[in-house]
């Protein structure tokens, strides 16, 4: 299965997920998160760092996001983190 790379119509299609999160970190301008500020790469790693670091009520204030918004990236997520080696992008991204 494919996988793109989604951000504001890149196009870049990946045959793994792992290089297109990896592009996503590295070739993506980073964003702060509108609930604490942190600096996070944009893409997958955003949604992950909102998903798992702040409620879901919070995403929704912060980002003015609809529970349609919610389910879509909840789904993304699971989809992603059962198949992606998450280990294998960490040691990619410290180089």
């Amino acid at each position: 299965m494919p996988w793109d790379c989604g951000i504001d119509g890149c196009g870049e299609t990946f045959d793994d997920v792992e290089p297109a999160i990896i592009h996503q970190a590295t070739e993506h301008e980073r964003r702060e998160c509108k609930v604490c500020g942190t600096i996070v790469p944009d893409g997958y790693l955003s949604i992950r760092h909102v998903f798992t670091e702040h409620s879901r009520a919070e995403y929704v204030r912060a980002y003015s996001a609809s529970s349609e918004d919610v389910r879509e990236r909840e789904d993304l997520l699971e989809e992603i983190g059962s198949v992606a080696n998450m280990e294998q992008i960490a040691t990619e991204l410290k180089r």
